[in-house]
């Protein structure tokens, strides 16, 4: 499922489309807001996002064979809810 496919889903239950939109799009915006701001968001019975920081790492280019320092950077990780993980489970 893709944003397209979630607007959609969600204008069969309010009246237009564009209201669908722009609710998934001020969902979207509060979580960017949220992160950015490095807070967690919890989406009860579905999981959490948050940030965590990664640590500079020593790789190598892999064209030249050249060493470099990849810098430290902020990733977003997420959780699974229970109950998100327990419907999974049943479909195996």
């Amino acid at each position: 499922m893709n944003k397209h496919n979630l607007i959609q889903e969600i204008s069969r239950v309010v009246s237009t489309q564009t209201e669908a939109k722009a609710a998934v799009n001020r969902v979207f915006d509060a979580m960017r807001k949220a992160l950015q701001d490095g807070d967690k968001v919890v989406v009860q019975g579905f999981g959490s996002f948050h940030v965590v920081m990664r640590k500079s790492k020593p790789a190598r280019n892999p064209r030249t064979g050249e060493p470099v320092q990849i810098p430290p950077r902020r990733r977003v990780k997420f959780k699974m809810g229970k109950e998100l993980l327990g419907s999974i489970a049943q479909k195996v």
